[in-house]
């Protein structure tokens, strides 16, 4: 059985309020869509539409990595910031322009955390 994305996002909300320095996540892409996992739960999700393939994009570029071929998966250490950000550009209806202004926005910010903290990809 699949995780909503609702349900995935509730469980963002409960990793996010315990802030840590650095959290282990994984990117997965299957048919369905692309899911981030933080210990093995997913965080959030981006379905398989058009839409849905440029926000996961997008996310993986918030986290650092590239995203993985279907069926594939990529593990990064990124700080707190660097996940609330990867979560809200998922989030983005990037069909609507000023979601293109706030995502420049999500993605500079989580590089320069992502550089001033030193995480780093595996």
């Amino acid at each position: 059985m699949s995780i909503s994305r609702k349900q995935a996002q509730d469980y963002a909300e409960t990793v996010l309020s315990r802030p840590r320095s650095d959290y282990q996540v994984t990117l997965k892409r299957g048919k369905g869509g692309t899911t981030l996992l933080h210990n093995g739960r997913a965080v959030t999700k981006c379905h398989a539409s058009r839409v849905g393939v440029v926000q996961a994009i997008y996310m993986a570029r918030a986290l650092g990595v590239d995203l993985p071929p279907q069926g594939g998966s990529v593990r990064a250490e990124v700080p707190g910031g660097v996940l609330y950000r990867a979560v809200a550009v998922s989030t983005l209806d990037l069909r609507r322009p000023e979601a293109r202004q706030v995502l420049a926005q999500l993605l500079a910010t989580a590089q320069m955390q992502r550089t001033g903290m030193g995480s780093q990809a595996e």
